[in-house]
């Protein structure tokens, strides 16, 4: 399994925009889905985006949708996550993850993702 490390994440104001990125060690080939989640203190973790690199598709949550864009580099190892117009309520640690079972296209769920980064700390306010 691969290693994931975030970086992109501070301090910004309300309507600023950030690009997050996660860089993986090693061949992502096997996986099936790359992920970025977000926890706020006291909040359940939540998912942003995935990309399903076989086929190309993404999908993003509702909270985010319009907003935020899920890339990925031409090798594959470094998976992106563009959020504009952000706002304090996108306060929250970010974290990528990568899913190695096709599980992770049938609901959007932590619980799918196997390998996880630590983190990048994102604060919005004024």
């Amino acid at each position: 399994q691969v290693q994931l490390a975030e970086s992109g994440g501070g301090s910004v104001q309300p309507g600023g925009s950030l690009r997050l990125s996660c860089t993986a060690s090693g061949s992502t080939s096997n996986t099936a889905c790359m992920g970025w989640f977000r926890q706020a203190p006291g909040k359940k973790r939540e998912g942003v985006a995935y990309v399903y690199p076989r086929g190309g598709s993404t999908y993003y949550a509702a909270s985010v949708k319009g907003r935020v864009t899920i890339s990925q580099d031409n090798t594959g190892n470094t998976l992106y996550l563009q959020i504009n117009d952000l706002t304090p309520e996108d306060t929250a640690m970010y974290y990528c993850a990568a899913a190695y079972s096709s599980l992770c296209l049938r609901s959007f769920d932590a619980q799918s993702y196997t390998t996880w980064g630590q983190g990048t700390q994102v604060t919005v306010s004024s």
